[in-house]
């Protein structure tokens, strides 16, 4: 019995063939892999290579666009920190770095101060066109990595032709959508982090900037001019050895939880390629388990961070820090740093907690334990770590450097038997205690640099920023002499030799 043909109704009220099904959607599948792969493509091609090197008045600056999702743009100004704009709305952010100053065009700026009277307009036109040609760069590489990964990933003639043409429609829709979100009232309301934090209060708010535009304009052209200055005396200080080979140690101590401490160590340890970070203690207020969950901007430094406890400290503190992939905790122990070798030994006693205080060692024992300990080793340490200076008389002539902090203030001298006594200041300038006074305590750090084959202290650069609401910034470097020997008299203050320490003034920093 042979068997009708379907009628018009059955294949209406039947379930579509797979053939025909399949056949509808292969087009926008295919579209979908052609959307995808070019929107890959393009931001592989910004990730790469959508930046440009450019002058910006008496900067070399990189002007980069990154992918991001709130758009905006950021300036860095490396050690003193960024400001970030909420100018425009987009996928792309506009990130300019101030990598360095060069030399000639900010000792001519220095020299002819008529130069400053066009300064900010200079500035904005060199920015202006860095931004033009980033532009153009952002379009080449967005259409050249959405032409070049669709040819790679779909492997057909004309498929690097559509990612041209889908990659231009979404870098135009890009700009249209800053364009049309562009907020020019955002220029007078950044955000501040690092050292800039406290720009408003040194320049005036955004509201007066808007009202008295001339008193903005000189206050830019401070900014440039005192930056250049001192980038300028950062990068012509001679390297200590004469070969170019120091190690470089930042000593830091007593941050007690201060944020702008930290951002001030992480912008030293990057501007001056420090080779590790030594840490005399202090660096909470209270030792709590709140406190100690906020040491992540050590492991973000790279290099290694060796640290004591100070009398602020608790246990609990310390393994806080050590939890840290960098870190090395010291307890009467010793580590190598770069080729140098360090001890330390911590505060012995925790002032938070009252009930610790009886029956804990004296300061004096604690630094004559360490120099037992000093005595087991091979060769005596380049460097010592304590946290109160009053642990320093015992390892006197024991080894050549101690370091120490607790008083916030900052004091080198040689001890009577040629032991050099470093006491830094506060690198947190003191935490919320340094805002008690009539003038602010100031952030402090010290960079020592270290002969890498005899261990030797050649020179040290001390650096200083004013307390909150303040703009000084000096770094002052000292050339050490040699220890006295034999029956020399041993100086009570440090005296650096050769040419006068350098002093560089910085604008508004915060």
């Amino acid at each position: 019995m042979t068997t009708p043909p379907p009628t018009s109704d059955d294949v209406e009220d039947g379930p579509t063939p797979t053939p025909v099904r399949r056949t509808r959607l292969r087009g926008p599948v295919r579209w979908l892999q052609r959307i995808v792969v070019a929107l890959v493509g393009a931001v592989l091609g910004v990730l790469l290579f959508a930046r440009v090197e450019a002058p910006i008045g008496p900067f070399d600056a990189t002007v980069a666009f990154t992918p991001a999702t709130d758009g905006g743009a950021e300036l860095e100004i490396p050690p003193l920190g960024a400001l970030a704009v909420d100018a425009y709305d987009g996928p792309l952010r506009l990130d300019v770095q101030l990598r360095r100053v060069d030399q000639l065009r900010a000792q001519e700026l220095a020299a002819d101060p008529s130069r400053l009277d066009g300064v900010v307009d200079r500035v904005s036109a060199d920015l202006q066109g860095a931004v033009v040609q980033l532009a153009w760069t952002t379009a080449a590489a967005g259409i050249g990595g959405a032409a070049l990964l669709s040819l790679i990933a779909l492997r057909r003639k004309r498929e690097p032709l559509i990612a041209v043409g889908l990659s231009t429609a979404l870098l135009v829709g890009t700009a249209g959508l800053g364009a049309a979100t562009w907020r020019p009232e955002a220029l007078s309301q950044p955000t501040y982090t690092g050292l800039l934090v406290n720009a408003n209060s040194l320049i005036g708010s955004a509201q007066d900037i808007v009202a008295r535009y001339d008193a903005y304009r000189a206050s830019l052209e401070d900014l440039v001019t005192n930056v250049s200055t001192l980038y300028s005396a950062v990068s012509t200080l001679p390297d200590p050895s004469g070969t170019g080979d120091s190690v470089a140690l930042l000593h830091v101590a007593d941050l007690h939880l201060n944020p702008a401490g930290a951002d001030l160590v992480e912008q030293i340890v990057g501007q001056f390629e420090i080779d590790g970070v030594l840490d005399t203690g202090d660096i909470v207020d209270w030792g709590s388990a709140a406190e100690n969950q906020t040491f992540e901007w050590i492991g973000g430094l790279g290099v290694p961070y060796v640290y004591i406890r100070g009398n602020h400290d608790s246990l609990a503190t310390a393994l806080a820090v050590a939890a840290q992939p960098n870190a090395v905790v010291l307890d009467d122990s010793a580590t190598t740093v770069a080729g140098i070798e360090v001890v330390g030994a911590p505060d012995p006693r925790f002032t938070p907690d009252k009930d610790a205080m009886p029956g804990t060692q004296t300061l004096e024992e604690t630094g004559e334990e360490l120099g037992e300990f000093v005595e087991t080793l091979d060769d005596p340490p380049a460097i010592a770590m304590v946290h109160d200076p009053k642990q320093a008389p015992p390892l006197d002539g024991v080894v050549d450097v101690v370091l120490a902090g607790h008083t916030h203030t900052r004091e080198v001298s040689v001890l009577d038997d040629g032991t050099r006594l470093m006491v830094e200041g506060s690198t947190g300038g003191a935490g919320l205690r340094g805002l008690q006074g009539e003038d602010p305590t100031p952030l402090s750090a010290t960079v020592l640099y270290l002969d890498p084959t005899t261990g030797a202290l050649t020179a040290y650069d001390e650096i200083t920023l004013g307390g909150l609401g303040q703009s000084e910034v000096t770094i002052q470097r000292q050339y050490v002499e040699p220890l006295p020997t034999g029956d020399d008299e041993a100086p009570t203050e440090e005296t650096p030799t050769g040419d006068a320490p350098t002093e560089a003034p910085a604008g508004p920093t915060g």
